[in-house]
């Protein structure tokens, strides 16, 4: 992965560079500028202010993944979009610490952050990065582990001789002077999946995230695929081989949310497993999580619920009994109308309707773009308007007709 150039980070690895940028509080934008000058006139370097203002800002954006860790830790941009929640890296470590694995080599590390969950459980950790900025940030955020080294190394060239455990995030961008590119191929992946594969074969303990968005098609047959969600927002797909594997388990999606993780599990293949009836919209409608329908578990959940598809295409769940569940967020369905601009403008007229939230599921129609249609100067929900009613619309198809659903949240 090539990143920012080194000497964004030099200056910051010097003993007045890491005392500058501990003396710095909480990044503030509306401060930035007469901080700078502040800086400059105390007789820093333009190198070295420029520096400490982007890690100083690199660090209050990493605070919702690493929590207050990310105040001593050192950041790239680009490895920051990609680096792991440390909630969800500890979950990674935990499988190789049950499988009984001793030594992991973290292959194309980033900024570390799998690299130190693995070490804060006792594992001895090898932490392999390519490019030499990010592996000089991840050497920084290591410094507390003694079990943990970083190598600069090519991830595909480094000795796994006593490595036991393989754990990869391929580098799934490109960058340039002109930002960050997403690669959708995972054979152009740094390292390729086929690589990986190439690992798993050999027997070790083998480990790998994924962006979510990966096509069923793609998954290799003799893993366990777990699709992680984190506040509502689908983070990655993990791949798990051989003793990290579950027995029994070939899909499933882990939610963790503000009350716990929670998780649903199957033992078929993509395709497989059961059929939920389809029937009316009626009683509650649920919305199932991102991560239940990319491992395709949404029959799954209609069952648990007593419930049923609303079309058998579509991922929208209704059942005629509210029932609590991590893995769906529930509205109580209040009118179901067709689709039809002009009645709906009418319907938004008659309820005095000032604030409105449109979702959508096998459609192509556009919320915002039918918002300022229904709703001119209209605001969607979460926006304060004093006096104003809100409504919330799920548009759909069920068969070959649209149909509005006018739902409120449970």
């Amino acid at each position: 992965m090539t990143d920012a150039p080194q000497e964004h980070i030099a200056p910051i690895l010097t003993p007045e560079g890491w005392e500058l940028l501990a003396s710095l509080g909480p990044y503030r934008e509306d401060e930035a500028f007469r901080l700078t000058a502040a800086l400059r006139k105390a007789g820093h370097s333009p190198e070295l202010v420029s520096a400490v203002l982007t890690q100083s800002r690199l660090r209050t954006k990493a605070e919702a993944k690493f929590g207050e860790f990310a105040r001593q830790m050192v950041f790239t941009k680009a490895g920051l979009e990609q680096a792991t929640r440390l909630t969800v890296a500890a979950r990674h470590a935990q499988r190789f610490v049950e499988a009984g694995i001793s030594h992991v080599a973290d292959l194309g590390c980033g900024l570390g952050a799998d690299a130190m969950a693995l070490a804060s459980m006792d594992l001895v950790v090898t932490a392999v990065e390519m490019d030499e900025t990010t592996a000089a940030c991840a050497t920084m955020n290591l410094i507390p582990f003694r079990n943990a080294t970083v190598v600069h190394s090519d991830a595909t060239a480094v000795s796994l001789e006593g490595v036991d455990g393989v754990w990869l995030d391929p580098a799934r961008r490109t960058t340039s002077t002109s930002g960050t590119k997403r690669i959708w191929d995972p054979e152009d992946f740094s390292p390729p999946l086929s690589f990986v594969e190439s690992l798993a074969g050999s027997g070790r303990a083998v480990g790998v995230k994924m962006g979510p968005g990966m096509p069923h098609d793609s998954v290799p047959a003799d893993c366990e695929a777990q699709w992680v969600s984190v506040g509502g927002d689908v983070t990655e797909v993990a791949l798990w081989f051989n003793a990290v594997r579950r027995p029994g388990v070939r899909r499933a999606a882990l939610v963790l949310g503000p009350l716990g993780a929670a998780e649903l599990t199957s033992g078929e293949d993509f395709g497989g497993g059961p059929a939920a009836p389809v029937g009316p919209v009626e009683g509650y409608l649920y919305e199932p999580d991102g991560a239940v329908i990319r491992a395709g578990l949404v029959a799954d959940v209609a069952l648990q619920l007593g419930g049923h598809l609303v079309d058998e295409h579509i991922a929208y769940i209704c059942a005629p009994e509210l029932r609590e569940t991590p893995f769906a967020k529930a509205y109580k369905v209040l009118d179901v109308m067709p689709f039809n601009v002009k009645a709906l403008k009418a319907w938004v007229k008659d309820q005095g309707i000032g604030v409105l939230d449109i979702k959508k599921r096998g459609t192509a129609v556009t919320p915002e773009e039918l918002r300022k249609q229904l709703l001119p100067g209209g605001r969607p929900a979460g926006s304060k308007s004093k006096g104003k009613k809100s409504a919330t619309l799920v548009l759909t198809r069920i068969g070959e007709d649209r149909v509005a659903i006018s739902v409120e949240p449970v």
